[in-house]
């Protein structure tokens, strides 16, 4: 990764240029791996932070400015795609650990489950997408995204009791098609 080849490239991507953006991917990629690689617990997180760090040198390549080093530049983007990576995940691990230890009722088993399905994206995409749009906006943009409800109102230009209500019913449909999906494929477990 050479500092001078680079720049043009960086100049030309912030413009929106596609193929400058391609060769700056392959200047930067086998570097970006390997320090992700060894910052990130999870080895299987590797892809989707470079995908993260990608995003971000899209959006501030015009931030890097040519007296700077570049590559002390990128890793300092590399380090808080990296941390956001892991706040993240510790917030999920947070919000989790809370509703296991206050959980004792019906319905907080309920919300451990919910959550717990929020969790298992793979699994839960398709029930995802079977939404309404208007509802699986609110549950991208706070899930996928972490926007706060209050973000989200300002995103989608409507006011917040509308967020929440749409919070909720989606959450409700989402438990019960995944409780749905859950029985259905034990009961299929028993098949012969």
């Amino acid at each position: 990764m050479k500092e001078m080849d680079i720049h043009p490239w960086l100049i030309r991507m912030s413009q929106g240029d596609e193929e400058a953006f391609q060769i700056v991917y392959q200047m930067t990629r086998d570097h970006a791996y390997r320090f992700i690689y060894y910052l990130v617990p999870n080895k299987q997180d590797v892809e989707d932070v470079m995908s993260e760090v990608y995003l971000e040198l899209l959006r501030s390549a015009n931030n890097y400015f040519p007296g700077q080093n570049f590559r002390a530049w990128f890793n300092g983007l590399i380090i808080r795609q990296v941390r956001n990576w892991k706040r993240k995940g510790w917030r999920r691990f947070r919000i989790w650990d809370r509703l296991k230890r206050v959980s004792s009722a019906e319905s907080d088993r309920a919300a451990i489950e919910q959550f717990a399905a929020l969790e298992d994206q793979l699994e839960l995409l398709p029930i995802v997408s079977a939404l309404p749009l208007h509802l699986k906006e609110v549950i991208v943009l706070r899930y996928y995204q972490d926007h706060s409800l209050e973000e989200i109102a300002l995103l989608l230009q409507i006011p917040i009791g509308t967020v929440k209500s749409r919070h909720h019913r989606a959450l409700k449909r989402l438990r019960h098609q995944y409780q749905d999906k859950e029985s259905a494929k034990g009961a299929n477990e028993y098949v012969y």
